[in-house]
């Protein structure tokens, strides 16, 4: 049997007071630590689920592209990630998009002739490091039309026989290089300008054609 001067239990409401040897531990205190700690793991967990629930390149292929790209090229060249300095960046390369990428600035705001302007709804959540598909996620809400982008098919030159492609297919590849075909008319007059450019911009298909 235990004696009274050497143990003793204290109930509360809300704690369990023991005591032995001057060794004092409350459990009120010990509950309090480990609900706080209980909670820390349901958050993290809520973290984590509302990450797996962000938006993938097959969902929003333009904007999670587009957008990953200029995130690693913020952290590549060490630009200052406050959403100022974001948007001056993104504003920077929108100049240089072409094709969806430029569509996608455009419905952005991050184009001279943008008819509306939410490009702060990327800088802001990007000088958070926030992930760019729960980012396009948040686009999406505000403009449905941003996940719609789909980039065109590419033509492969490495095997593409460029007699046999449609007009539209071959400005397409030379809109890719940004290079127009100035005065022509005919399809012959396309891929002539095609095979010209070919070794600047894709040298290794322009090595097989030449073989073949």
């Amino acid at each position: 049997m235990l004696s009274k001067n050497h143990r003793s239990f204290e109930c509360e409401t809300t704690s369990v007071r023991f005591q032995s040897h001057n060794f004092v531990v409350d459990t009120s205190l010990m509950f309090t630590m480990l609900c706080l700690s209980v909670s820390s793991v349901a958050l993290l967990l809520g973290l984590m689920s509302s990450g797996s629930d962000a938006l993938n390149q097959a969902e929003c292929e333009v904007c999670v592209s587009f957008l990953g790209r200029f995130y690693q090229s913020l952290k590549d060249r060490n630009v200052e990630f406050s959403s100022a300095a974001i948007e001056r960046e993104l504003v920077k390369k929108c100049k240089d998009a072409k094709g969806k990428e430029n569509r996608l600035c455009y419905y952005l705001g991050a184009t001279a002739d943008a008819a509306t302007k939410i490009i702060n709804e990327v800088s802001k959540p990007l000088s958070s490091h926030v992930p760019v598909g729960k980012v396009c996620e948040k686009l999406k809400k505000k403009d449905t039309q941003i996940c719609e982008l789909k980039y065109d098919r590419q033509v492969d030159l490495n095997i593409a026989d460029l007699k046999k492609l449609k007009v539209k297919d071959l400005k397409k590849i030379l809109e890719e290089w940004g290079e127009v075909c100035k005065g022509c008319a005919e399809k012959s007059d396309f891929i002539r300008k095609i095979n010209e450019l070919m070794p600047k911009y894709t040298p290794n298909a322009a090595k097989m054609h030449t073989e073949l």
